[in-house]
């Protein structure tokens, strides 16, 4: 086939809708080109969901932004085809793409925080999509698309929500507004990288059902980039491999799950929170008898994990931290002068024990990171009492006590983007804490930011680079060394891995529960997985509305779960219906 014959409109002899050939990107550096892609070939049907898996730096993000020509910085399609339709992307001229952006491909980013505006409402940048794509015309009529759109993405109260700026958003609610707008056009195509990373299960499940409907009914396909294992092998008809910048296996989702050739497949596998969640679930062995596979490469099972948490589990019943009756109200604007109370948190109270690790899971929305914001006293609650270590939190006001109970407890936030200095490089951005608190000198925090990196497996020249050189799964890593560097005693993790692809994430994990057995630390781990909570939790307290409607240990709220929402959570764990033969 000819590239005149290939690239002209329409011509598609294959019948595919989308048609990657051999496709090379590489980034210009001082140094020269570093390639990102080399030579990556796959195609995807009218209606087809294909899912592209691999760790961070694996080109999957590369590849979504190659294909409609968005690649970041210096980055640049060196070779290959990218056929849509017949017609060749790679070297389309710029208002040819701009019909094709968002109108035949719409695209879900991977961070919400960094591709909203936040000086813009929520509603502004959704109606400015819906004028810009020629959607609806005429004030009324923008504003009820754009309702509509908010709606669609799982926003219940979104007429509400359009005044609303994005860091009065939950990280949950802002990713459902990147999603909606990926879907405004009814896209031929949707490219969506990690859309419901941010998402808790069940407005995940609520979000794939939709996108699956989409491609049943009105005939789009869609791209889907995870680092979810068992939710690409429950959703998607086909799943793509990728590792460093090549596809090393790809076939029918459920096929390659079951029987996966490459070795770098099976490490994937065995470190998949979800998988290794339902394998002990669905397994009448005790935790310690369950079979555990170490591979060559040192990788390990996530089974394993959990296995280390029911063998440390601390004996002391010494309380780190106490919350009692703690409440928050938030006043909100609903119109010229007028304010309405929302209490984000209602009438809380737990209990974690020195070295144990509890789990505060829920919905977006359902106040788990307020609770994290009130605990590190970045937000004064409204009543009720906090106890850390002994001391009331709540009444500290003076500076030194602040940044003492600061040093003994430090936070790992959900968004890393947005919680990272963009004009600090990550050397002095691990560092800082160690400044702050003026601990040790120059040479010995340089040696312990290189120790600290190690530890999250990053390699060490990366402290010369800067946030935005980086994938969002190494910047979280970042935030989870910068965390580490006073050796606190406390450490609250609010989603610290849900931006991890598997194996970074088994690593983390593994490496929290290394530093709890070795120092004694005790964990505040806020996720909406409950996969990763079977795993790292020694308790869960599950919230709706604000509130604590079950807390037990992590076995009873499992095996069983005494609240309808807390059933509800665990049915939409991904892989449900997926058969692992154990």
């Amino acid at each position: 086939m000819s590239v005149a014959a290939s690239s002209a409109p329409g011509y598609s002899p294959a019948g595919h809708l989308l048609e990657v050939k051999d496709l090379v990107v590489g980034f210009r550096t001082q140094n020269g080109v570093v390639p990102a892609l080399n030579g990556v070939s796959f195609t995807i049907d009218r209606g087809e969901t294909v899912a592209i898996v691999g760790e961070s730096g694996s080109g999957k993000s590369t590849t979504a932004a190659a294909i409609i020509r968005l690649l970041p910085g210096t980055g640049e399609i060196l070779g290959g085809q990218v056929l849509l339709e017949g017609r060749d992307l790679a070297t389309a001229h710029r208002h040819e793409l701009e019909d094709v952006r968002g109108k035949r491909i719409g695209f879900v980013p991977q961070d919400p925080m960094s591709n909203l505006n936040p000086v813009w409402s929520v509603g502004f940048q959704v109606e400015e999509t819906i004028r810009a794509n020629g959607l609806a015309k005429g004030r009324r009529a923008v504003r009820a698309k754009a309702v509509e759109v908010l709606q669609q993405a799982g926003l219940a109260d979104a007429d509400k929500r359009m005044k609303q700026f994005p860091h009065q958003f939950s990280g949950g609610m802002r990713q459902r507004v990147l999603i909606g707008l990926g879907l405004a056009s009814n896209p031929q195509l949707l490219i969506a990288d990690e859309p419901t990373s941010a998402l808790d299960v069940t407005v995940q499940r609520r979000i794939l059902d939709h996108l699956e409907s989409l491609t049943q009914n009105e005939g789009t396909a869609l791209l889907f980039i995870t680092h979810d294992l068992g939710l690409a092998a429950e959703r998607a008809e086909k799943l793509i491999v990728m590792y460093k910048g090549k596809i090393v296996e790809s076939g029918p989702s459920l096929e390659l799950l079951q029987n996966p050739l490459h070795p770098y497949t099976q490490r994937l596998i065995a470190a998949a929170p979800s998988l290794a969640s339902r394998r002990i679930q669905s397994s009448s062995k005790s935790l310690g008898s369950i079979q555990v596979a170490e591979s060559a490469a040192g990788e390990f099972d996530l089974v394993s994990a959990a296995e280390v948490r029911v063998e440390q589990l601390a004996a002391s019943t010494e309380a780190a931290i106490v919350v009692e009756n703690l409440t928050k109200v938030f006043k909100i604007r609903s119109g010229g002068l007028k304010q309405t109370e929302f209490a984000a948190v209602d009438d809380v109270s737990f209990t974690i024990n020195k070295g144990t690790t509890m789990a505060l899971v829920g919905e977006s929305g359902s106040g788990k990171s307020t609770v994290a914001k009130l605990l590190l006293k970045l937000e004064d609650p409204t009543s009720g009492t906090i106890t850390v270590q002994g001391k009331r939190v709540d009444s500290l006001s003076r500076r030194k006590d602040l940044l003492s109970l600061r040093r003994a407890m430090q936070p790992v936030f959900q968004d890393p983007y947005g919680s990272l200095d963009p004009l600090n490089n990550i050397g002095n951005t691990i560092a800082e804490p160690l400044k702050v608190h003026h601990v040790g000198d120059r040479t010995s925090r340089r040696e312990r930011v290189f120790e600290l990196l190690d530890q999250v497996s990053l390699p060490r020249v990366i402290a010369g680079r800067y946030p935005n050189e980086l994938s969002g799964g190494q910047r979280q890593r970042v935030a989870i060394a910068r965390a580490l560097a006073l050796k606190p005693d406390i450490v609250v993790l609010d989603e610290a891995v849900s931006a991890l692809d598997v194996l970074v994430q088994a690593q983390i994990l593994r490496l929290l529960a290394d530093l709890q057995g070795e120092l004694g630390l005790t964990y505040l781990f806020i996720t909406h997985d409950l996969a990763v909570v079977r795993v790292i939790a020694d308790r869960v307290a599950v919230m709706q509305t604000g509130k604590i409607v079950e807390a037990a240990t992590t076995d009873e709220v499992f095996d069983s779960p005494q609240e309808q929402y807390t059933r509800d959570l665990l049915d939409a764990i991904p892989g449900a219906g997926i058969q692992l033969g154990i």
